[in-house]
């Protein structure tokens, strides 16, 4: 695919160096995901389970009690989803109970939720609707709120914060038409005129786009005298001159979502209103991120809560061949994978929630681990109800109301979840960003080994710094805790837990070698083996959800809320869990990676275009990606405040 004209040709080199320079360079504070892909099992980081602030906790569910009430009164999906639009005064509902604010400190008018009632607040939204779910976490999680927090001036708080809070939806606005996951090609410009900035460009998929009154903009400052340049954070004002809300894009799910195309023509931004340093856009954007991915599992846990509830109750009163549907082991199978598994993510997500709230550790890969995990599996949660409901499950609600049964709108969650795969970094890209960090102290004693751009001196150095590393590193994944009988003894009560530590310390090594074995033999090629990589993330995002399974049943446990039945649960998760591992770490090394390659190439080739030929295909006419030349718009303005 050519680039179009305004578009930057960036080599495949050039863009990782973007991305690599975008990411955080140091780990200042512990991870125990990384140190978990390193072949160490830090229960200790994670064991006992972090609490919360006793008002932390008041405060949070005396909003969580009043969200609650709003949605069950004020809230029709039914309504958002037969229109396509959350109604205006749904909006403004939550403007008046404080909802746009639950992440803003109480200081600029906002509720100062926590990380864990934030995400607890958009699991519950999320269950009414997941429309304006998506609204709420689009606004808070990444857009102004969260930026600003991080790398606002004190006078960009003191200006945009108390809005944000109350009155101002805000949206984060990075994709182009032909820019998705590489933004070493972003086309959009911020040319530096005096004391302001004269922005142009297209954006793509602006989620709260169409409404929004506040935009985070990503450009690229051309680099001058006086400035350093690069892909920059603006707040820009919605309404500016020169700004049009092209066109709001409808989807398979989220028929509420306000999510547009928005040109910018000669859009003044005063200099002011950039966030943090030149070139840091990138940056800014990853960190804001780190915490703001946590979002969209949260809503897979109240989806998987409400499948659990259908679940229950629809297979207990549907009969087949003299009993529940439930009793019969096919569909009792689905229902258990359901529970476990809503276990599971919950404890993933309330885990890294309240790591973040307490900023011992750096929960950056333990965040992206939460969000892969949990679109994946709130995905499949969904897909085993439609399963359990039949032909039911494939039926509309509206549909099944106008026969005169219950409106279960089992599709429709579906529908809905199935954009989480992609939202906030598609789940091959989270494989990659993951893969990155888990093998960063590899690269970091080792890299120069493998750059062809090193000279003989670099690579002598890091070779002899590699064999000091790999010399203390490597003797510790022979052995461990997780082969003694009787570590982890304390997880052994009403059902014994320890045996699947030990499994996830065992494991944990495993991995760790694993990797180490395909560096060694892939070395600069190892970055092309993306299907290996997915497979070593996905192996440590199944360890690090037994891990939390387990630190939660004991936490439930202690704490005297159903600690029985969450020790039941977690040892379900764990075993199902177990084998979903033990199939991962086989196709490491066997599987079709080389063979798919190769029939890849000849699917481009046209080889096999003969296989093509009788059907129709209905798609229209139009280029594959618009042009998104720079220039003034040709076509209403769609954008709508709600005032």
């Amino acid at each position: 695919m050519s680039a179009t004209p305004h578009q930057p040709t960036v080599t495949e080199r050039e863009a990782r160096q973007v991305a690599e320079a975008a990411r955080e360079q140091d780990w200042r504070k512990p991870s125990f995901a990384k140190e978990l892909f390193l072949g160490r099992f830090r229960l200790d980081l994670i064991h006992p389970h972090p609490m919360p602030a006793e008002d932390d906790v008041q405060r949070g569910e005396e909003f969580l009690a009043k969200l609650r009430d709003f949605c069950e009164t004020k809230i029709d999906s039914a309504r958002i989803e037969r229109e396509a639009q959350i109604p205006d005064e749904v909006i403004d509902g939550l403007k008046d109970i404080g909802a746009l604010g639950m992440k803003i400190d109480t200081k600029y008018g906002g509720l100062g939720l926590t990380q864990v009632h934030y995400n607890k607040a958009l699991a519950l939204v999320g269950s009414a609707n997941p429309a304006i779910g998506a609204l709420l976490s689009a606004h808070q999680s990444i857009g102004v709120p969260q930026p600003l927090k991080l790398f606002g001036t004190q006078e960009q708080k003191d200006v945009f914060l108390p809005r944000c809070a109350r009155t101002d939806i805000s949206a984060f606005l990075l994709t182009e038409p032909d820019v998705g996951s590489d933004p070493a090609r972003l086309a959009t410009s911020a040319v530096p005129d005096g004391d302001d900035y004269v922005l142009d460009g297209v954006k793509l998929w602006t989620t709260n786009g169409v409404v929004a009154d506040l935009l985070v903009v990503m450009a690229r400052v051309p680099k001058s005298e006086g400035h350093k340049g690069g892909i920059t954070a603006f707040v820009v004002e919605a309404g500016s001159e020169g700004i049009t809300v092209e066109n709001r894009n409808a989807f398979m799910g989220l028929r509420g979502l306000e999510n547009g195309v928005t040109r910018f023509h000669q859009v003044r931004v005063p200099a002011a209103n950039r966030i943090g340093p030149e070139g840091a856009g990138l940056k800014i954007a990853l960190t804001t991120l780190n915490t703001g991915r946590l979002s969209l599992p949260a809503m897979c846990v109240g989806a998987g809560k409400w499948c659990l509830k259908i679940a229950r109750e629809w297979s207990a009163a549907r009969e087949q061949w003299g009993k529940p549907v439930a009793l019969h082991e096919a569909v009792g199978a689905k229902i258990s994978f359901i529970a476990a598994t809503t276990f599971a993510l919950e404890a993933v997500v309330d885990l890294s929630s309240q790591m973040a709230d307490e900023n011992r550790n750096d929960i950056r890969i333990e965040a992206a681990l939460a969000k892969l995990y949990g679109s994946e599996m709130g995905c499949l949660m969904a897909d085993e109800l439609v399963q359990i409901r039949g032909g039911r499950g494939f039926e509309t609600a509206a549909s099944l109301a106008a026969r005169g049964e219950r409106a279960v709108p089992a599709e429709q969650i579906l529908r809905d979840l199935r954009i989480n795969r992609i939202f906030e970094g598609s789940t091959e890209i989270m494989h990659l960003l993951i893969a990155r960090e888990a093998v960063d102290a590899h690269l970091s004693v080792a890299g120069d080994l493998i750059d062809p751009d090193k000279s003989l001196s670099d690579k002598a150095k890091a070779g002899a710094n590699a064999g000091v590393f790999y010399a203390k590193w490597l003797p510790k994944l022979v052995a461990g805790p997780g082969q003694l009988p009787r570590s982890y003894g304390e997880f052994n009560r009403h059902v014994d837990l320890s045996p699947h530590l030990r499994y996830v310390e065992r494991n944990a090594r495993k991995l760790a070698r694993s990797t180490f074995y395909a560096m060694s033999r892939w070395q600069g090629r190892m970055e092309t083996k993306q299907g290996f990589l997915g497979r070593i993330v996905d192996i440590g995002a199944e360890l690090f959800a037994m891990s939390a399974a387990c630190v939660r049943a004991e936490h439930l446990r202690l704490t005297g809320q159903h600690g029985r039945e969450a020790y039941q649960l977690a040892d379900a998760f764990c075993r199902q869990s177990r084998i979903r591992v033990d199939e991962l770490f086989g196709r490491l090394w066997s599987n079709t990676d080389d063979l798919d390659r190769k029939v890849v190439k000849g699917v481009l080739a046209g080889t096999y275009e003969w296989l093509e030929q009788g059907v129709i295909d209905p798609s229209g006419d139009g280029p594959w990606i618009a042009d998104a030349t720079p220039g003034p718009s040709r076509k209403e303005n769609v954008h709508r405040p709600i005032r």
